[in-house]
């Protein structure tokens, strides 16, 4: 009887407190909803809902629909995405299965560059893009995950180093054997088994850089290239007479991406986790 109390207790706490931490969603939900005379009342949800601003909202930019900035952050992110797992799985393949001069050496110059501020980066790189005529263009995001760097792509190479000690090398063994060339074993043999891993790596890399603002607001100025975080910038100087409740509603529909896309691998990026601490 006391452990069961025990534990009726422990999941009304964990309930209370997932309340407590889920409230700001559930006032985000209901400001969206709202005019700006309701904005300042302490209602949780408006007596009227507003379901107008988000239609309103998505076509409040002169000239241009939430559509368009949509369309800009897909092109981006799947130009990153798919540079980033092939760079990147190429490079863990390298330090993992292949022999070469200065393998752990060169790996750990990798690793340090975790320990590396990105601020410290930032006037270097803007003006390196500056000099090759890549600004307000998506090159700059593009490019680095190409050669595994960018945001997150040495924890990437790390992750997937980790995941690829884990598989038995006697598979390649097997593999070279029948004929397989280094590049055969990874493609035929790595790439398979290491699924797990590389939906997470996905996961990370899609959540890093649909929400890197500061990214996109260094490199990008034209309007036609905008991405949905600088159209809501942009929303927020349209207006003389600022609709919260439309900005609101705008801010909630760009992170329904980021959350669906979380759910429906949920599974995935959790195993990928789990057998990647396993295995390291």
């Amino acid at each position: 009887m006391n452990s069961r109390r025990n534990l009726l207790f422990r999941h009304l706490g964990l309930a209370v407190l997932s309340l407590l931490m889920i409230y700001p969603v559930f006032w985000w939900v209901g400001a969206s909803l709202k005019s700006n005379q309701e904005m300042s009342l302490p209602n949780l949800f408006p007596t009227n809902p507003m379901w107008v601003n988000f239609s309103n909202g998505w076509y409040a930019i002169p000239g241009h629909s939430f559509t368009d900035f949509y369309w800009n952050n897909a092109q981006l992110e799947l130009g990153i995405l798919i540079t980033t797992v092939i760079s990147c799985s190429l490079v863990a393949f390298g330090f993992a299965r292949l022999d070469f001069p200065l393998r752990n050496f060169w790996f750990s110059i990798l690793m340090l560059t975790l320990m590396l501020p990105g601020q410290v980066t930032i006037i270097p790189q803007y003006a390196l893009f500056h000099s090759f005529g890549w600004v307000n263009t998506y090159l700059p995001f593009i490019v680095p995950h190409a050669l595994a760097g960018g945001s997150g792509g040495a924890f990437f190479v790390f992750l997937l180093v980790q995941f690829i000690r884990g598989i038995p090398k006697e598979l390649d063994e097997s593999a070279k054997m029948d004929g397989c060339s280094w590049f055969g074993v990874y493609w035929r043999i790595i790439i398979p088994l290491t699924k797990p891993a590389l939906v997470t790596v996905l996961i990370y890399c899609f959540l890093w850089n649909w929400d890197d603002f500061f990214g996109h607001m260094l490199y990008i100025n034209s309007v036609d290239k905008y991405t949905v975080g600088l159209a809501l910038r942009m929303f927020n100087d349209s207006q003389s007479a600022q609709e919260w409740g439309q900005l609101l509603a705008m801010g909630l529909v760009s992170v329904i991406p980021s959350v669906i896309i979380f759910f429906l691998a949920q599974k995935h990026f959790v195993e990928g986790i789990a057998t990647t601490g396993i295995k390291g």
